[in-house]
């Protein structure tokens, strides 16, 4: 533990309470950066305080975040404190706790509940008790729930974010260890074209649900748990409605529908589908993962491809329950919070935010999401619309690739006062949301300039020929490089060390991007030397099965990868050598 973190203990330990504030804080003057509805405003609470992830405000204004990839935090702890001391919206104290190791994935998971703070590493569930008027809790750190899972860190699902009914009971997800149900060992984590699921999916035995627990109960694992509801692939942004007294969910749908299944979806299917779905989650509920998948624009439940499905077909989906509303494809929705403060308008308590971390894989179209986004109900359901709330997270128009995203929008929570806080995930950045206005001459004229946003290119429905930007898309070729390349040069670049060469330090990779294209697309045989060591084998020609989009985004990870060239590799150039 570090001088200066022994010194801020001390000096923390000597704070008095601070008051809660009630008059509020003189925003930025650029917000923050936000672009907000008419008379809202936004004060910047801290910023770089490391890869953020959900937080919630204790009834003093307090802060507490929980922290991704603790180990790289100096030993200072993978949860931070935030105190406001004078009044002015911005932390005044910032300090790091936690005797706890993120074991890797991304964490996610913070909760205030009956005076325990709760928050989540992807194995565990912990709480510790919070001292009135004390910013650092001193309590021994108490295992709610281990998971137990031997395979854990081999899938990206691990995260265990967390909700509480008004019965002691506290509500967490398993994610599934696959995207489709397919076979990871054979198919690797993309899956190869035409790859069938498997029936039944063994994954929902364990995974792709939502368990309920004794929320006050110490030392229990999985099988204390009541298995809740299923069909749940992956869900991040868990609420507890005032409205029905009802668990609801933003879940992460599938990917990869053209790589998987190009002669069935088109890439601009694979852009906008499937839904990102908000579920209203009762005893017993199925949603269909990995049978079926919710398509927003047809608004019904669709046989998975893997099953069958043809894009169109519902047979089996029919028996599945069907979410309230469905958002694009690939936003990930991260958090999701019903407002009941007393600081917005009116109608903002009656609906939800939701938090856009962001799409990775719409590719050869932008990428979309990095929006905070309210949804009204009317008569305690969905209106199914939904309308943009917080926007400039991006700083760009076009995101390319998700790095182009200047901030991405990770966790909300009401402060005590009914002021709305963001988190986001890259540089640590944490905004506080007033209204400044008179909430009762509120009226929708002041949402028009909000409205007018959704033209941005990382919020609309992209256009199927204007908004295909054709630039290769490092995380498409991630996925792609996993299903076709990694089984010879394995995922790490560094080849077999018998047959296949390394790509690491390869002169092929250092070469011009024409190179490279050109043996992905026709393939290499005969000898080679790489780094003083001579390889006689052949790769095969990989241009029959793989369109121009998929090759230049192949080429751009490996670039990026295995040889640190950020660079740009579109279709047009893979085109261009495919025609030589």
């Amino acid at each position: 533990m570090s001088r200066t973190f022994l010194m801020l203990l001390l000096v923390l330990s000597q704070c008095k309470p601070s008051p809660v504030h009630t008059i509020l804080p003189t925003p930025d003057p650029d917000n923050g950066g936000l672009i907000l509805p008419d008379s809202f405003a936004a004060v910047t609470v801290t910023q770089g305080i490391g890869p953020a992830r959900h937080l919630a405000v204790n009834e003093n204004g307090d802060i507490y975040v929980k922290l991704a990839y603790n180990e790289q935090l100096e030993g200072r702890g993978g949860t931070v404190a935030l105190r406001d001391k004078n009044g002015d919206g911005k932390a005044d104290i910032v300090a790091y706790f936690g005797d706890y190791q993120d074991e890797g994935g991304l964490p996610a998971g913070m909760n205030i509940y009956k005076g325990y703070l709760y928050f989540s590493t992807v194995k565990y569930v912990l709480r510790t008790k919070l001292t009135p008027g004390q910013l650092i809790p001193d309590a021994p750190t108490d295992t709610i729930i281990t998971d137990t899972d031997t395979a854990l860190f081999k899938h990206w699902h691990s995260a265990k974010p967390l909700v509480f009914d008004h019965d002691g009971h506290i509500y967490v997800p398993f994610g599934a260890p696959t995207d489709a149900a397919q076979d990871i060992n054979t198919a690797g984590p993309g899956g190869m074209p035409g790859g069938k699921g498997v029936d039944p999916a063994p994954d929902l035995q364990r995974h792709g649900g939502i368990w309920r627990f004794d929320a006050n109960k110490k030392g229990q694992t999985q099988d204390d748990g009541e298995l809740y509801a299923t069909g749940i692939r992956s869900a991040l942004g868990l609420a507890w409605s005032p409205f029905d007294n009802t668990l609801y969910i933003a879940m992460n749908g599938m990917d990869n529908f053209h790589n998987r299944y190009p002669g069935i979806f088109s890439a601009w299917q694979a852009a906008v589908l499937p839904s990102e779905p908000l579920l209203k989650v009762t005893p017993h509920s199925n949603f269909g993962w990995p049978y079926a998948y919710y398509d927003h624009i047809q608004g019904r439940n669709i046989l998975s491809p893997g099953y069958g499905g043809d894009g169109k077909i519902t047979a089996r989906a029919d028996s599945f329950d069907v979410p309230v509303m469905g958002f694009p494809g690939h936003w990930a929705p991260m958090d999701l919070l019903f407002y009941e403060g007393n600081q917005f308008p009116d109608r903002y308590k009656n609906g939800c935010f939701v938090a856009f971390h962001g799409s990775t894989d719409r590719a050869p179209y932008p990428q979309a999401g990095y929006i905070v986004c309210f949804v009204p109900f009317d008569k305690g359901k969905p209106t199914g619309k939904w309308e943009v709330f917080a926007d400039g997270f991006t700083d760009t128009d076009t995101v390319f690739n998700t790095s182009d995203a200047r901030y991405r929008p990770m966790g909300l929570a009401t402060g005590p006062d009914g002021s709305l806080y963001i988190a986001e995930s890259n540089k640590g950045k944490i905004w506080r949301v007033m209204y400044r206005g008179d909430k009762q001459s509120f009226n929708p004229s002041q949402l028009t300039a909000m409205e007018a946003r959704k033209s941005r290119t990382y919020i609309k429905t992209p256009d199927p020929v204007l908004d295909m930007v054709g630039k290769g898309n490092e995380m498409h070729g991630r996925m792609l490089y996993n299903s076709y390349c990694a089984t010879c040069h394995q995922r790490d670049g560094k080849g077999d060390n018998n047959r296949y060469p390394p790509l690491a330090g390869s002169p092929y990779l250092a070469g011009t991007k024409e190179q490279l294209i050109n043996i992905v697309l026709n393939g290499l045989k005969g000898k080679i030397s790489v780094n003083g060591k001579t390889f006689d084998g052949i790769m095969p020609a990989h241009g029959a099965f793989l369109d121009d989009q998929s090759v230049a985004s192949i080429v751009a990870y490996i670039k990026d990868r295995f040889n640190n060239e950020e660079t740009s590799v579109t279709a047009e150039m893979v085109k261009k050598v495919r025609g030589k």
